[in-house]
């Protein structure tokens, strides 16, 4: 869904959402979008008054907004006021919290385009994995399906909650080259069998930045009689429909592409989950059922929950769309570039997605060990954070594309590691 552009002369974040106008979020540009470019092309022009839209350290470089995000200033100023109101009055500011919860959480259903009655707020996408495999019912010999692009902490609850049920996990193994979405779709359903009750897969993996559970494939795992686990940690703010309808638990991060503080995160649920869901603790919202029963964990900082459709508003004032097109134009125009400068395979793209993902030289952050300490390297000696996921044959690098960023940083990151590559 494409948003109507605020008239000019609109303030960019409305107060009467709460959100405190910051002078470095300027006016929405009423122009046109421009069409998407080939991702070799120039980089996009950066888009007026996000220069100071973020408190990043200035003296380096952050490629990895995939990982933990970067929050903008108006959010964290609200968020500041929030714990400051909290702490004026802690019995009040809790008693009422319940109420504040759920108003927030209709507002992010708003933005998410699902039902509030089906999505419940959670810290993260390691929480909210949690909560759906618990509330899964597995028998001994069923098995579970995951594939070798998915998230480290994620395919081991998978492994763990198998191990409790007696359950087998089968990994699809997906060669770094496969071309598109449909050739991945392909690859998932000639692994289904006839014991094949649960898949677990990304939306977007972390490692590759490619799309895996998209409407086909879901949609024939639902026909199949498998229950689908997806994992959107990426989703939120990078896509326009981030939820996926015919998954039967979805869940995502919203302090990565959508500017909410951390934690915050959100699980969505098919209707015919909603009376089954199991919250990892029982509290005094439990009566009330999900998703109430989910969200409240009693004495804990809620604040950035209640701030996080502050994160929407901000992506709201630039353009949503416009957005994400310049993140995946910049995104693209990275990976371009250091495939020139190193010599490096680019790894297939998804459109819309605002990482791209690279392949190292053989014996490049190939072990659990190497890719951190590969990361480390890069950090101490030329200040880039970026990121590298272990893979046998050669390790994979992700870049990301936020509003901050500019051409220069991606030059940086090649320069820094074209020193490394020579020494080694």
């Amino acid at each position: 869904m494409t948003e109507a552009p605020h008239p000019a002369v609109e303030p960019p974040v409305r107060p009467a959402a709460g959100l405190p106008v910051h002078p470095a979020v300027g006016p929405t540009v009423n122009a046109p979008l421009e069409p998407l470019a080939d991702a070799t092309a120039e980089p996009p022009a950066p888009l007026p008054g996000t220069a100071e839209l973020f408190t990043l350290d200035r003296e380096s470089v952050h490629l990895n907004h995939g990982s933990y995000g970067a929050v903008p200033l108006p959010v964290q100023l609200l968020q500041e006021r929030l714990r400051a109101e909290q702490e004026r009055d802690p019995d009040g500011f809790f008693a009422d919290l319940p109420a504040r919860v759920g108003a927030a959480r209709t507002a992010l259903a708003a933005e998410l385009g699902t039902d509030p009655a089906l999505l419940a707020l959670v810290a993260n996408v390691t929480e909210a994995v949690a909560v759906a495999l618990d509330s899964v019912p597995l028998a001994s010999g069923d098995r579970i399906l995951v594939t070798d692009h998915g998230y480290g902490a994620v395919t081991e609850a998978v492994r763990r909650r198998a191990a409790e049920a007696g359950a087998e996990v089968d990994t699809v193994r997906l060669p770094l080259g496969l071309p598109d979405e449909a050739a991945v779709t392909e690859a998932v359903l000639a692994a289904v069998g006839g014991r094949t009750v649960l898949a677990v897969l990304d939306q977007i993996t972390s490692p590759t930045a490619r799309r895996i559970a998209g409407p086909v494939l879901l949609t024939a795992l639902r026909e199949r009689g498998v229950t689908t686990v997806v994992d959107g940690a990426h989703a939120p703010g990078m896509l326009a429909e981030p939820v996926e309808p015919a998954a039967d638990f979805w869940f995502g991060n919203l302090h990565k592409w959508a500017f909410a503080p951390r934690a915050t995160g959100v699980l969505a649920v098919r209707p015919e989950w909603a009376a089954r869901v199991r919250p990892l603790a029982l509290s005094w919202e439990h009566h009330r059922g999900y998703p109430a029963c989910v969200e409240w964990r009693g004495t804990c900082d809620y604040t950035p929950w209640l701030a996080a459709p502050a994160g929407f508003e901000v992506l709201r004032s630039f353009g949503a769309d416009r957005v994400r097109r310049h993140n995946e134009r910049l995104a693209g125009y990275g990976q371009a570039l250091l495939a020139e400068r190193l010599g490096l395979e680019p790894l297939p793209a998804t459109p819309g997605v605002s990482m791209r993902a690279l392949r190292l030289p053989r014996g490049w952050g190939e072990e659990e060990v190497a890719a951190p300490a590969l990361m480390a390297d890069v950090w101490r000696r030329h200040a880039v954070r970026t990121v590298v996921r272990p893979w046998p044959g050669g390790g994979v690098l992700r870049v990301s594309g936020q509003l901050y960023n500019r051409p220069r940083d991606y030059e940086r990151l090649a320069t820094g590691l074209a020193e490394l590559l020579k020494e080694r």
